[in-house]
Formats: C-alpha cells, structure tokens, sequence
C-alpha cells in the first residue's frame, strides 16, 4: 500500500535559527540549512507527502505519544534557549490518519502508544527546526512522535519504529520519510563556557567516539552499531537517550540493515554537541 521513501538522522540545533539573524553568528549553520533543504528537495523528487519526526525535545514519561494534529501554528521560543530561538512563526499541516494506523498498529505490536489530533499539543523544535528548512511553503504534512522517552527501553523502542513502518507500508496510502531528530554525543558546553565551544564537541573523547560511529554508518556495520547503542547513549550522554535513533532503525531493519549511509552535512561540533545530517537508504525489510 503506502511506501516508505526516506530516512534520515538529521540536526535540530537552535543556532540553525540563530543562523538566519543578523549578529555575530549570522551564516554559522548554513551547511546544516542546506543540508536539510536537501533532504527536502529529495523528498520532494520521491513523492513523499507525509514527514514523521521521531522528537527527542519531546519529553514522555510513560508509553509512546503521536502529534497529529490537523494543523499546527504559531510563533516559538525555546524555553531551554530562549536567545537562540526567539518568536519564530511556524505553520504546516498535519496528518490525523496516518498518526491513528502508527498508534494501532504500535498497540497491536504490544507496544502502547497514543496518537492525539483532537490536542492543543504544541510541537517541540526538534520537529520545528527541520520543518522551517524543509518544509517552508508547507508541502509535507508532519507527524510528530515522542522521542525523549525517559523510562522506556531502547528495545522498545526498535519495536516501535518497525510498527511505523509496517503502518505505512500496510495501511497508509500514500509515501512517507522518517527523520530522527536528534544529536550524536550530547554534553552540551557547562554553564559560562558556551561562547568557545559554539562549533566544538565537548570532549576528544566524544568526538572521536562519535566519528568511529559515523564511520560505523558509512561502512553499513550495523551490527556492530547495534551492539553498542545502548552503551553509547549512556557514555557519551545521547541525546534523548538516542530513542530517536533506535526508532530509526527499527523501521529500517535493525542489525539486519545493511546499506550506508550518505552523510549530507558532515559532522559537526555545537555548542559542545556532536551533529550530522545523514540519509539511511531505504531498502525491504528481512522477512
């Protein structure tokens, strides 16, 4: 039935929009823009008419939760960094019907999830961010999933990005990319030290941790990335617990993917964070 067209793991950091004004950082984030405007034109050439964003800013303590609003609008600030992200409009459609096929086929699956359309849920700007760049002139419609799951498992988690994709390929008609909104590593900068780390990862540590797992990704070792998950996210303080990413590759086949990824904007340092923006190729699924 519907098709699954895209993956990908992509940045949301809020100097992306900092990026746009006028100041000292204006231009910083333009390879990450232009990143994501590729990632959209791809879509675009693929037929895709729905975007999901697994969302690690979005916070859920208990079960897996879908934002599919009819509509979403308003004006944003981050009220983690309310001067990176100030009073920045934003509008697309949703889409209410495949949010309701993810949720019961995730319940069906055993895993319990909740989709909302009749909601004043507001969406967080790991969904906004990519969506500006992206989705603009409002092309896609978007769905939005909760991806900071705090007491949740990773293998969960796994399950429950194979029930979106089973959602969209068996019940959906129509074509979908999937993005996992999130960091690599993710210690932000420590209170007072920001201004010098603006386009440096924390530590050598995580930096050359999070570059072995890129290299993991391009040589399509997904065992091994698999393997590791779980560790990585600890040690090197994922972001979200790198549920996001799970989910991923849960749609996608788990350790039994095997394609490479294509890094479309390469690693990069923020504010102490490891950043990328990466396609995962869509192949069939492993009967």
């Amino acid at each position: 039935m519907g098709k699954l067209a895209l993956a990908a793991k992509v940045t949301h950091v809020p100097s992306l929009y900092l990026s746009e004004l006028d100041g000292p950082y204006h231009g910083c984030r333009q390879a990450a823009i232009d990143g994501h405007r590729e990632i959209g034109r791809r879509c675009r050439e693929l037929g895709v008419d729905t975007i999901v964003v697994f969302d690690v800013h979005w916070l859920v303590t208990s079960e897996y939760h879908i934002n599919c609003a009819p509509r979403f609008d308003g004006v944003y600030t981050s009220n983690e960094l309310p001067h990176f992200i100030k009073n920045m409009p934003y509008g697309c459609p949703g889409n209410v019907a495949l949010g309701h096929l993810i949720a019961q086929v995730a319940n069906e699956m055993g895993v319990k999830a909740r989709a909302h359309s009749d909601t004043t849920l507001d969406l967080e700007y790991g969904t906004l961010v990519p969506m500006r760049y992206m989705n603009g002139d409002e092309h896609f419609k978007a769905v939005s999933i909760s991806g900071w799951c705090m007491w949740h498992d990773l293998a969960t988690s796994v399950r429950f990005g194979l029930a979106v994709r089973k959602a969209i390929e068996e019940h959906y008609d129509g074509t979908v990319a999937i993005l996992a909104s999130g960091s690599l590593s993710h210690h932000f900068a420590d209170n007072g030290t920001a201004a010098q780390f603006m386009d440096r990862v924390w530590d050598p540590f995580l930096e050359q941790t999070d570059r072995t797992v890129v290299g993991l990704w391009e040589a399509g070792d997904w065992k091994t990335f698999c393997e590791m998950l779980p560790l990585y996210s600890q040690k090197c303080w994922g972001e979200g617990g790198m549920h996001d990413t799970a989910m991923l590759l849960g749609a996608l086949g788990w350790d039994s993917y095997e394609s490479r990824v294509e890094v479309i904007t390469p690693y990069f340092g923020s504010s102490g964070t490891g950043q990328i923006n990466a396609i995962f190729p869509v192949t069939p699924l492993s009967v």
